[in-house]
């Protein structure tokens, strides 16, 4: 191990003019956060979605644990005198044979030690296997108390994995050497430059947690994010329409509906010619159609699950027939638009409706006995104080969600954004994903409530008759028509465990694919970047574990897959069609304005 704490350089990435302009930066955002400070103590401030006392429960109930088993407490203090013993010994012998110390690693995936100097150097290697044994030891105690519920002890590691995130060496400035380097190197004009940026952020952003994710100068939708060519034909209170133009001669004569979520936005399918599942579709010879859901406000506070079931897939359908003639069509659905499919599917078989032909489900949730560490902000406590909050403002706002969201993944998606805006006071690079990430969307209270207690609190959608939409009993188990699930192995959002238990509830043939990476990543990955691969077994009887075991491994993305599973629902080949040739005349260009939070074109 090197003697040197770390290695300095005479470089530096910062321009001879950093101070003035961070300075006049700081106090033009200083001063408009006091503006705004007064501006909200006059008119009083939005009530908060969080509710502490579903956050507080848990510790409560691990204090009254360890108080009745001292035996716990005991084996606690056991592996701590072990641990510590492991940790001066290693300390001592990697002295000696000048050995960086190895007592403890890091997490597959774990991005906060990258940097060379938490194992060259001997004081910041010390600090990092400090910190990794505690937290080690931590989750450990709480794993060991007795007696507490699956759900409470979920909430316990999650929160306590929290804390302990927040408190790792690499978040300050004087334990982590990256920014102790950069600081020494620019004199302090990275904290001065990230001063700058936590104000303007503070200043600009909403919610919790401001912080910019993406270079938001580098994109615009409809110039390089959901520019695939298309037209919006079809609009209401709560979605537009849009039809794709074809590059095919000659296109399957079934339409494809693609349902996206209406937590963010739909050019998830559409970022970029390159990235673009929207423009490989239409390549693939198929009549695109694409929900492009509003960005509501508090005025349709009112709109429910069933209303955007109605005025969602359902006038969607209604429109595509009037636009190309066609009854018979096939579906997609993504994330939460997925389980509205299913919902919808249901929905049209208990009306012994068969116009959908073939339905894709991609990270889709339709049984929600496991729904990962998103159980951390699902009990009555936590509904029951976001319904107060929404009941309020008509609606939650996107930030909330956001943040929800980010926690997840809480090092990769806070603290490293942390550390780099405001310790290293480095701008934020252009991310396509994370843009779209932090395009958020507000959910209807009316809706969102429904969601959250019938799907996520009482998982009443997997049972026959569970829930009624527009005064009809629903029963996934009476969807016939033959599925494509596409799962991803790390999606954190939506486990591709319940996803696939989700599939067996349908009662037609399902086709189940796991793809790689997580909830975005694993959907959205074009064949021509050749990454992940995906995991393929014909026989989804079988529970997840048999499951995975006997799946066969395929290099690259599903997508080519899933193109010659949908060629046999197609219908046959007609003439390429073009909005505006049917009975629906065109409204606007793609993407519309619900996309991009203006006005609906009259």
């Amino acid at each position: 191990m090197s003697e040197k704490p770390f290695k300095i350089t005479s470089s530096t990435e910062f321009e001879p003019d950093v101070v003035p302009q961070s300075l006049m930066r700081a106090s033009i955002h200083g001063g408009n956060i006091v503006k705004r400070s007064i501006m909200r103590r006059l008119r009083g401030s939005p009530p908060s979605p969080v509710s502490v006392k579903s956050i507080a429960k848990p510790f409560i109930s691990l204090t009254g644990k360890l108080v009745t088993q001292p035996d716990t407490l005991i084996l606690a203090q056991m592996r701590l005198v072990r641990d510590s013993s492991r940790f001066g010994w290693g300390l001592l012998t990697s002295g000696l044979r000048n050995k960086p110390l190895d007592v403890a690693e890091p997490e597959p995936g774990d991005g906060r030690f990258r940097d060379q100097a938490w194992s060259e150097a001997m004081a910041f290697n010390v600090i990092k296997q400090a910190y990794l044994l505690s937290n080690r030891w931590i989750m450990d105690t709480v794993n060991d108390v007795r007696g507490l519920d699956n759900h409470t002890r979920r909430k316990l590691r999650f929160f306590t994995g929290q804390m302990t995130d927040a408190l790792a060496p690499s978040n300050f400035i004087l334990s982590n050497p990256e920014v102790l380097r950069a600081t020494i190197q620019s004199r302090g004009k990275n904290l001065l430059r990230g001063l700058a940026n936590l104000l303007r952020d503070m200043d600009e952003g909403e919610g919790p947690m401001p912080f910019r994710m993406s270079d938001p100068d580098a994109f615009k939708v409809g110039e390089n994010l959901a520019n695939t060519p298309g037209d919006v034909i079809y609009q209401n209170d709560l979605m537009q329409l849009i039809q794709y133009r074809p590059t095919t001669e000659t296109v399957h004569r079934r339409p494809l509906l693609v349902i996206p979520p209406w937590i963010n936005k739909y050019y998830i399918l559409d970022l970029g010619e390159k990235k673009s599942f929207i423009r490989y579709w239409v390549e693939h010879g198929h009549t695109v159609f694409v929900v492009s859901w509003i960005n509501p406000g508090p005025e349709l506070a009112h709109k429910t699950f069933e209303d955007y079931m109605l005025e969602g897939p359902i006038a969607a359908m209604d429109a595509i027939e009037q636009a190309t003639g066609e009854r018979e069509l096939n579906t997609v659905g993504y994330c939460i638009g997925g389980t509205l499919l299913g919902c919808t599917l249901a929905w049209l078989a208990a009306r012994e409706d068969n116009r959908v032909k073939s339905a894709t489900f991609l990270n889709s949730l339709m049984d929600f006995s496991e729904v990962g560490d998103l159980e951390a902000f699902i009990d009555e406590d936590s509904v029951s104080k976001l319904e107060k909050a929404m009941e309020k403002q008509g609606c939650l706002e996107g930030a909330s969600m956001a943040t929800a969201f980010n926690m997840l993944r809480a090092n990769s998606l806070i603290w490293s954004f942390f550390v780099n805006n405001y310790l290293l006071g480095r701008d934020t690079a252009p991310f396509d994903l994370l843009y779209w990430n932090s395009d958020s969307t507000r959910m209807p209270a009316a809706m969102h409530s429904f969601y959250l207690r019938n799907m996520y609190l009482h998982n009443r959608l997997r049972e026959p008759g569970g829930i009624e939409l527009a005064g009809t009993p629903i029963d996934l188990g009476k969807v016939k028509v033959p599925s494509y699930f596409a799962s991803a192995i790390e999606d954190h959002i939506a486990p591709w465990i319940s996803c696939y238990q989700g599939s067996r509830c349908l009662g037609g043939p399902v086709r189940f694919v796991l793809g790689g990476s997580g909830h975005i990543a694993g959907i959205i990955n074009p064949p021509d970047r050749k990454k992940y691969g995906y995991r393929l077994h014909k026989d989804s009887n079988l529970d997840p574990d048999a499951w995975l075991r006997r799946a066969k491994s395929f290099e690259g993305s599903w997508w080519p897959d899933w193109v010659t599973w949908a060629e046999q629902f197609g219908g046959g080949e007609v003439k390429a069609r073009a909005a505006g040739e049917g009975k629906l005349p065109i409204i606007e260009p793609a993407p519309g304005a619900y996309v991009q939070d203006l006005p609906a074109a009259s």
